[in-house]
């Protein structure tokens, strides 16, 4: 269970409460709703691969505000409930993210797909699975392959789980020393080692050896959706070159630059979301009135 504590007392009403997406998967999804009624579509979160809710509660504050937030727990963290052997691909995330979409029983455009990382790479994938249509896509820090040296191949291949304890400091070694850029963004770093120690090494695993075979370009062609892509550049376990790639194969896109990872998960995210889904429906409130005119 997530301590919700911060929240209550920001005044902001939570409830916690597992979905099923299939016979054999339950998910955490915990609501946010903003104490005064409010006529803003919905978010879900996705958040991204092994990460906590700890890691975005200035986020998800920030955003209960003014949204209705429902914060989606992923298949790997120890929060779900499963029964039996499952997978972990991405496509199995995604079909998860449409379940749940269909749970919430939401219109179509009445809510807005928002993740990060991994949980942004999903809402891609699951857009083919989707029977509602979203508002738009927020995606931050979108992965759009998911990078390992041969050598960590090799050992995720090898190395059993029941090792993972051996091997977590050498993992945050190796992202200390060549993955992060500990000297401007030492938080991220921090809130890195904190999923890590809060990971499930058999999910861990299992992700892992799917993960290695992703690649996200066949997906993006067919996607019509306006999308928010959030980068930073000085992140480089999100790749900002891969980011401005996808935002080229996407005709319906915006890009910012939030340049450091700490930023991307900062209230001042939100500021970037409100602004950009404003511009969003101005511009629909706009085509509505000439699409009228042109009627009348």
């Amino acid at each position: 269970m997530e301590d919700l504590t911060e929240f209550i007392t920001r005044g902001i009403n939570c409830k916690e409460r597992l979905i099923a997406v299939n016979e054999q998967v339950n998910l955490q999804v915990i609501t946010f709703k903003p104490v005064n009624d409010t006529i803003n579509p919905a978010i879900i979160f996705v958040s991204g691969w092994i990460s906590r809710i700890s890691g975005w509660k200035d986020v998800l504050i920030e955003m209960s505000r003014d949204f209705p937030v429902y914060y989606i727990e992923t298949r790997e963290k120890n929060s779900s409930v499963i029964y039996g052997e499952v997978s972990f691909r991405v496509e199995d995330f995604a079909r998860d993210i449409a379940a749940v979409v269909d749970a919430l029983n939401l219109s179509d455009g009445k809510f807005i797909l928002c993740g990060s990382s991994l949980g942004a790479t999903s809402i891609v994938e699951s857009c083919r699975f989707l029977k509602r249509k979203p508002l738009c896509l927020v995606l931050i820090g979108v992965n759009a392959v998911f990078y390992a040296p041969i050598i960590w191949k090799i050992m995720i291949y090898l190395f059993p789980p029941r090792f993972y304890l051996i091997m977590k400091p050498v993992i945050k070694w190796y992202l200390r020393n060549f993955r992060l850029d500990v000297h401007n963004d030492w938080t991220q770093y921090v809130k890195y080692c904190g999923n890590l120690d809060a990971a499930n090494p058999w999910s861990l695993k299992k992700a892992a050896l799917e993960f290695i075979r992703y690649e996200i370009w066949s997906k993006l062609p067919d996607i019509q959706i306006p999308t928010l892509l959030v980068s930073a550049s000085k992140d480089e376990l999100h790749d900002h070159e891969n980011i401005q790639k996808i935002s080229s194969m996407l005709p319906n896109s915006k890009t910012i630059d939030m340049e450091i990872n700490s930023n991307s998960h900062s209230p001042v995210v939100v500021g970037e979301i409100r602004k950009y889904i404003g511009e969003l429906m101005n511009y629909l409130d706009a085509c509505i009135e000439v699409s009228y005119r042109e009627c009348s």
